[in-house]
């Protein structure tokens, strides 16, 4: 399942999403008991989204700390540490068309200031360029 704004709609389900919620439309409330919620946005959305979460189920943010808890369930805060080999195989597995990804905007280092602090929203990933 996935969430976002009505426009992103599409984007979720060609991604895997079976179901969509529309954040701004949509009651996330009437969601029902889920097993995982992967938050990626934090404050009010955490918030609501833990209540969703079956007892024993997991909260993972990775955007700091959970501010809330599951109900009999476990929080975990999730922080990326970079492993060059890790990452080799990420490059590896997007050339061979086994991980999908949603880049927006590519910029190089000198644009880099002004592509990550956009005057409207983007869609997508940020990519910086340090060669070009």
């Amino acid at each position: 399942m996935g969430t976002g704004r009505a426009a992103d709609r599409q984007k979720a389900l060609e991604f895997g999403a079976q179901e969509f919620v529309d954040l701004e439309n949509d009651a996330l409330e009437d969601v029902g008991g889920v097993d995982l919620v992967f938050d990626v946005i934090g404050g009010d959305i955490q918030k609501r989204s833990v209540r969703l979460i079956r007892p024993g189920g997991t909260l993972v943010s990775i955007v700091g700390p959970p501010e809330a808890r599951p109900a009999g369930g476990l929080a975990v805060d999730f922080v990326v540490e970079a492993d060059r080999v890790q990452l080799n195989e990420v490059v590896q597995r997007v050339r061979d068309g086994r991980l999908r990804t949603n880049i927006g905007t590519v910029a190089t280092l000198d644009d880099a200031v002004a592509a990550l602090n956009p005057t409207e929203r983007t869609k997508g990933k940020t990519v910086i360029l340090v060669r070009p």
